[in-house]
């Protein structure tokens, strides 16, 4: 009884905090979702009773608070409820400007906190009107009318508003959308503007223009560093780079990659090819401990597959000399007359092991890094206190010395690090003195045993960016608040500072894409290995039957924006399907089979029937149908018969006639049952051989190829959402949220003869079943097929970007 009461009480709370979020204007689904997940419920709680609004306010701002309480910056939690007064009171009132509020207060000390400089940065006061959002929406029309002409009703709506935003970000966004809905409308009928085939990429600007200042570094001392390049930086960098763009897509190769990374490889690559540029694969290779030579051949063999190449230039003589300069670590070869190929299939972070560790020797000369012995520990405790390490003002010769034996391997491991000075008392915590290098007694699988110390992600990544003349830097929001580390360490060492830009990272629903939630998934065995057709590794999506080319429409149709959101599988589903209905061969297939005899068919007889391998037959395409035998006994799916009819029931009952795809309208005449039960084991029937019968119910079925033969005999594989959630990663007991039907296997299916013939990757749609695809399990005994998508999208038809 206390376990019932429990939960009754349990139950009760539940509901009147879900009554809590409905208040503030949240819908149904959202609200549930925040309350499957403990920790983002206390926040939200937290935020609304900071606020005051109990009683609920507009769902805007509802919306508002919602952001607020899971994407707040933990470092500025005293600057909280004076952001919320701003919310309330209707001052800050759209994500950009909240945005822009998050950047500003996880960056000042209390202390430092001025109400102007915030009520500017944030956009607050300025109220852009709807005549000059007006004109800024048909400026934008008209600088891009020769692609929106070329497009047409293809062209990216995303792009268009990017571009809005860019001129006026403090602009209200559905004035923004309707201004520039009635903009097109004389220009492009009644017709949608839709995100396929378009051009994301227009939000990013020229190599030329990377003279601005990137970002303003605040120090706890009041100095503020703005970095910049200078004319005769950028200069060189343009001379070397014929200013073209340079790309880089930098994977750490420490598991697969996974659907995220798809858009990442849309970004980086499509950036380049867009613009006639070129694109880095670089490893991020700076962890021997996590990273495998599996992953480094499997992330350049997907990377193939998904369609992108790395780039491969062409030289003149004049040019050689220069891009020797900059690309000292590749390979030239002369093709006979006097141009040169530079090819450049990969680079690695360790390729620049050298230049790091030289660079990090000018760092310690110009009095901005030591060596620290502090355990991790020490360094966690000390930051929360924001006090300086003990080893922090050491003279130069010291750690120059220091980190020599670091480097010769006279220091044992976990005894020394090579840290960054940079600012302990910084309200961000990635100034706070970071690690660039640590001590490893690990082989390198790229470098080999040449090092024990390896560098740092925060040290390394900027420093190649600008070794390589990367011109964009493009990388999620989560890497946002080291912007300012990035910019630190460049401007530290002179270099060249490429143009850094985040974008909202691609986090789908009912699935998780953490390396350290999928790496458990697959060494605990909660899965069957990375290419486990549930998951979204682009190794699992691959042999469950997506191809590259829906999944690089699905990245670009939910665009490049920074509004960080949960896309919905069902979206990434529609492109998969939309793409299999037109790529798919159509054959018939019945999972669950059910006997039916047909009774005036003449046993020894077995006709052959025309079946479409398409939609609609490719004429004079031998391989536009496919044969298939019919005799005196079929199967049709069990669900396809029902006892008693209904009107909805198309499907077959006693008395009653359906049509054989293909074929002839068959009636019941029949039922036969298990001995002793009610369980229909077969059905007896009629074939209207005249087809004088027009039933409305047409179904699949498979029939004995002859008199007592089986059909062919396959295994296929359902598979469904690997998690119940929508967002399983952010709840305490993630693995709990396993759907335990995410995989249903059905060993004796019963197919077509022409089926046999499939081989692995093969893709057909089974009629009125859904797509799949002929997974690598197959053998020569046994055609085993996985489900990659059901026949019908669940997804909204007015939110599916159109082709």
């Amino acid at each position: 009884m206390p376990v019932e009461e429990d939960s009754n009480a349990k139950a009760k709370k539940d509901g009147e905090v879900l009554e809590q979020f409905l208040k503030i204007g949240l819908d149904e689904r959202t609200a549930q979702n925040v309350l499957a997940n403990s920790k983002v419920t206390v926040n939200l709680l937290e935020v609304i009773r900071e606020a005051e609004i109990q009683e609920g306010c507009g769902k805007a701002t509802g919306n508002l608070l919602y952001t607020v309480s899971t994407k707040y910056p933990t470092n500025a939690l005293e600057h909280r409820p004076r952001l919320l007064k701003y919310v309330i009171s209707n001052k800050i009132k759209s994500n950009p400007q909240l945005e822009a509020a998050f950047g500003y207060l996880s960056v000042v000390g209390s202390d430092k906190f001025d109400a102007d400089i915030f009520e500017d940065k944030c956009g607050i006061g300025i109220d852009i009107s709807p005549d000059v959002i007006k004109v800024t929406v048909e400026r934008v029309l008209q600088n891009n009318m020769e692609l929106i002409l070329a497009q047409r009703y293809r062209m990216n709506v995303g792009g268009l508003l990017g571009q809005v935003r860019e001129l006026q970000p403090w602009a209200d966004g559905k004035i923004v959308k309707e201004t520039k809905a009635a903009a097109d409308t004389p220009k492009m009928d009644s017709d949608k503007i839709t995100p396929e085939d378009s051009n994301p990429f227009a939000i990013f600007p020229k190599p030329q223009e990377n003279i601005t200042v990137h970002t303003e570094i605040f120090f706890s001392d009041g100095s503020i560093w703005r970095p910049r390049n200078s004319r005769e930086k950028l200069q060189k960098h343009l001379y070397a780079t014929g200013g073209k763009v340079f790309t880089r897509f930098p994977p750490e190769p420490n598991g697969y990659l996974h659907v995220g990374h798809a858009k990442a490889m849309f970004v980086d690559f499509g950036l380049a090819q867009e613009t006639g540029g070129y694109c880095y694969l670089r490893y991020d290779d700076t962890n021997p401990d996590a990273e495998k030579l599996e992953y480094i051949e499997h992330i350049q063999e997907i990377i193939g597959w998904m369609g992108w190449k790395p780039f491969k230039v062409g030289f003149d003589d004049a040019s050689l000399f220069l891009y020797h300069t900059f690309f000292s670590n590749n390979v030239f070869e002369c093709n006979g007359s006097d141009s040169f190929v530079l090819e450049m299939q990969i680079t690695f972070s360790s390729d620049y092991f050298q230049e790091l560790y030289d660079l990090a020797v000018q760092l310690i000369k110009r009095g901005h890094a030591y060596v620290d012995h502090q355990t991790s520990d020490e360094i966690k405790e000390y930051r929360e206190k924001k006090l300086d390490s003990p080893w922090r003002d050491r003279p130069v010769a010291e750690s120059l010395k220091l980190f020599d034996d670091m480097r010769r391997g006279m220091i044992e491991e976990g005894k020394a690090t090579l840290r960054m000075k940079q600012d302990m008392k910084n309200d961000n915590f990635n100034m706070y003195d970071l690690i660039a290098y640590r001590i490893k007694f690990t082989t390198h699988p790229h470098a080999g045993d040449k090092w024990c110390i390896y560098p740092s992600y925060d040290y390394t990544h900027c420093i190649v960016d600008s070794l390589e003349n990367i011109t964009h830097s493009l990388c999620t929001l989560e890497f946002e608040s080291r912007r300012a580390s990035y910019y630190w360490l460049l401007e530290a060492l002179d270099m060249y500072l490429p143009y850094v830009w985040e974008y909202s990272r691609l986090n789908v629903s009912n699935t998780v894409l953490s390396k350290r939630k999928l790496n458990r998934l697959v060494t605990e065995n909660w899965v069957d290995g990375w290419d486990d057709p549930r998951l979204m590794t682009l190794a699992a999506l691959r042999r469950r039957g997506a191809s590259p080319e829906a999944l690089n429409a699905f990245c670009r149709g939910v665009g490049i924006t920074r509004s960080d959101n949960i896309i919905r599988m069902d979206l990434l589903e529609h492109f998969i399907r939309d793409d299999l209905n037109k790529n798919a061969r159509r054959s018939m297939v019945v999972l669950n089979p059910l006997k039916v005899i047909i009774t005036n068919f003449k046993d020894s007889v077995v006709e052959e029937l025309e079946a479409k391998s398409w939609p609609e037959g490719k004429d004079g395409d031998p391989s536009s149908t496919y044969k298939v035998p019919l005799t005196r006994v079929v199967y049709i799916e069990k669900s396809d018969f029902r006892l008693v009819n209904s009107k909805e029931f198309y499907g077959l009952s006693p008395g009653k006639s359906v049509l054989l795809r293909y074929a002839y309208p068959i009636k019941c005449i029949d039922v036969i049952f298990k001995e002793n039960t009610q369980e229909v084991i077969e059905i007896h029937a009629e074939y209207d051989q005249a087809k004088t019968t027009k039933p409305k119910g047409v179904l699949h079925w498979v029939a004995e190829p002859s008199a007592g033969v089986d059909p062919l005999k396959i295994e296929v594989r359902l598979f469904d959402k690997l998690f119940l959630s929508e967002n399983p990663g952010e709840l305490d007991d993630w693995l709990a949220d396993l759907n335990p039907n995410s995989k249903v296997v059905i060993e004796d299916a019963l197919a077509v003869p022409a089926l046999k013939h499939a081989k692995i990757g093969d893709k057909f749609q089974f009629e009125r079943i859904g797509y799949f695809c002929v997974d690598r399990d197959t053998t020569a005994e046994k055609l085993v097929f996985n489900r990659t998508v059901t026949l019908r999208s669940s997804y909204p038809k007015d939110l599916v970007p159109q082709s």
